[in-house]
């Protein structure tokens, strides 16, 4: 696939596993783009006591190459070599560098995969099956700035994956970094004559369907010991380790970047204010949302 909208002989299939997976999104219906960080209501009021550290990814697809479970070794390195003009040219907070799997020892990549920094080899069956494994590691590195604060992957499950992340609770800081960063690189990508995989209906084209629209996944690590399951609107259900939930948002298509991020602040401010008042002994009935 190599197109932004799936052609007309694969729609019967893919249009009701869009509808069925992204809330009854359907056919007729067209996505929303909103990356202006200004536009996010607070985000740098998370209490750091609680929140751990804050992250905002995406991925992006490159108009003209196969997806990664079809794209060849040709294709996969000029993605590659494209990545890498690219990324070298951002400078400031952003200026980075690239770091070739291949190149890689063992233990640089395990201390880079246990540092939560870089992909780990595909070894499901699903992933395999699919083709993501092909002439691993060829082609594939991550990319990141001095101060490992904004992140790429190259050709693990999308051509690009784009993370922005940093200690504590200043989700606006976040936010803000991964729309200027992004925004950059899409820049960069089409002063060479490369667009990403895009349309109204669809939104960004990613690889796994359920990443379309937005492909994003805006997520706290955050302490709630008194509360032993977290769901909300917007949110993931999680099992808590030592207390520490990972919350995230579940949408990706038919909402903006900028109303994601804030479904996750708005929730997370209200886990935080709940877990404050059982730690008080009070109750928090009043702060439980209502049932969508």
């Amino acid at each position: 696939m190599t197109s932004s909208r799936p052609a007309s002989t694969t729609q019967e299939l893919l249009d009701p596993v869009i509808e069925d997976r992204h809330g009854g999104y359907k056919p007729s219906d067209k996505h929303k783009t909103d990356l202006n960080s200004d536009n996010l209501q607070g985000g740098d009021d998370l209490d750091s006591d609680y929140v751990l550290s804050s992250r905002v990814r995406t991925g992006r697809s490159v108009r003209g190459f196969c997806l990664p479970p079809h794209c060849s070794r040709g294709e996969r390195r000029a993605i590659e070599d494209l990545s890498i003009q690219s990324l070298d040219i951002l400078d400031g907070d952003l200026k980075g560098t690239y770091y070739a799997l291949k190149n890689m020892t063992d233990e640089e990549q395990q201390q880079l995969i246990d540092d939560h920094f870089l992909f780990d080899k595909p070894v499901s069956p699903l992933l395999l099956a699919s083709g993501m494994g092909r002439d691993w590691p060829d082609g594939r590195g991550i990319w990141h700035n001095d101060n490992k604060t904004f992140l790429v992957w190259v050709n693990e499950e999308d051509h690009l994956r784009v993370i922005s992340m940093q200690k504590g609770g200043n989700m606006k800081e976040v936010f803000n970094r991964f729309c200027a960063g992004l925004t950059k690189i899409e820049t960069l990508f089409k002063d060479r004559g490369h667009e990403f995989m895009w349309n109204e209906h669809l939104g960004y084209v990613l690889t796994c369907p359920s990443n379309l629209g937005t492909g994003l996944r805006a997520g706290v690590h955050v302490k709630l010991p008194n509360q032993t399951r977290a769901v909300w609107r917007g949110g993931v259900d999680t099992a808590a380790v030592g207390g520490v939930f990972d919350i995230s948002n579940a949408d990706r298509l038919g909402f903006s970047e900028v109303e994601l991020v804030q479904m996750v602040v708005d929730g997370v401010r209200l886990l935080v204010d709940m877990e404050k008042r059982l730690e008080a002994g009070q109750a928090i009935d009043d702060l439980m949302p209502e049932q969508k």
